[in-house]
């Protein structure tokens, strides 16, 4: 899935303009209730613009300055940071993940940097979680298999034979390198207990399996 298909568009999105003053700014992350909001200059991405990005401009600026000028006088522009937070709309949404990191919204840019939308953490971890199938029921089947060709194909066979439904699978590295951790989630059904010792025999180590 690419960025642009879980982002918020730029019609939905609250953002802020270079020539915004403080105050206003302060004053719809506290109405909307969000964190940051970036801020752009023709339509173009420049930077975020925080709660604390804005008392730390206050702190670290003019001591002469008192509270409520600095509000109505500075501008959104002469404070925005962070003009990295940004990802194309045409990354894979897996990308997003190294960029999250102590802020929790993304700018989503065009080559032109073109501001296009916003995507937060919690849109990414809505996608992870459906991945995973965590908002549906079933039984979750973790285990490992030796690092070889054909690995996948052997299960979908098992799969296959058994019938079983399949809610998600997702592969994971050990840290050895040499197995894979595969962790495997289909609809319940009686035919658990012979598709797990079915496995088994195949050469896959169950680590667990758990009803969800």
């Amino acid at each position: 899935m690419f960025v642009k298909g879980i982002m918020k568009p730029a019609h939905k999105s609250f953002t802020a303009e270079v020539s915004t003053t403080l105050a206003e700014v302060l004053k719809v992350l506290d109405e909307k209730d969000i964190e940051a909001m970036p801020v752009l200059e023709d339509g173009r991405f420049k930077g975020m613009i925080s709660k604390e990005i804005i008392f730390r401009a206050y702190f670290n600026g003019d001591e002469g300055m008192d509270r409520q000028t600095f509000l109505k006088e500075v501008k959104a522009g002469d404070v925005a940071l962070h003009e990295d937070f940004n990802i194309h709309d045409e990354e894979v949404f897996e990308r997003t993940l190294p960029m999250f990191k102590g802020f929790s919204v993304l700018a989503v840019v065009d080559k032109t940097n073109k501001f296009l939308g916003l995507v937060t953490r919690y849109d990414v971890i809505e996608q992870f979680e459906s991945a995973f199938g965590v908002k549906k029921q079933g039984v979750r089947i973790a285990f490992t298999s030796e690092e070889s060709s054909g690995r996948i194909e052997r299960l979908g066979d098992i799969i296959k034979h058994y019938h079983e439904n399949v809610i998600s699978l997702a592969t994971f590295d050990e840290t050895d390198k040499l197995a894979r951790r595969i962790v495997l989630k289909i609809e319940d059904n009686d035919n658990i207990e012979a598709f797990t010792k079915k496995l088994e025999k195949t050469g896959f180590r169950i680590l667990s399996v758990k009803r969800l």
